[in-house]
């Protein structure tokens, strides 16, 4: 669950469209880092970059303080890099719908570099090609 800031209200009176990104970015920060704090784990991908990012906006948010869902998913595990995507819901309807692509990087070249194959294993728990 996230909340929508009243600071992300624009001058329209509804969450900014790069509000979305942020939701979904913290989203993906509780998933990658946060979530396995408790475990005693090291995040995972805490060495990823945002190469892509596309939202579709369906149903406007005209409020601040406001509770939203982010379900999230993996689409695709390539060799260095993943697709994600979002869906950002509440009682009011599917509020947008999101796609990142990740990039693992090499902290030492800061390039590219491939993805484990612990960090595969990882990401396939969360994979649905066809959702």
């Amino acid at each position: 669950m996230q909340t929508v800031r009243w600071g992300d209200l624009d001058a329209f009176g509804h969450l900014n469209n790069a509000a979305y990104l942020v939701l979904v970015q913290e989203a993906r920060a509780d998933w990658t880092w946060y979530s396995r704090e408790p475990q005693g784990l090291p995040p995972m991908f805490a060495d990823m970059v945002v190469a892509r990012a596309e939202v579709d906006y369906l149903v406007p948010i005209y409020e601040g303080s406001f509770d939203v869902d982010v379900a999230m998913w993996v689409s695709r595990i390539g060799n260095s890099s993943f697709d994600m995507m979002y869906e950002i819901t509440s009682p009011q309807g599917v509020h947008a719908r999101s796609k990142t692509v990740q990039v693992a990087v090499s902290m030492e070249t800061k390039k590219a570099r491939r993805v484990s194959e612990e960090e595969k294993q990882w990401l396939a728990q969360y994979l649905e090609e066809d959702k």
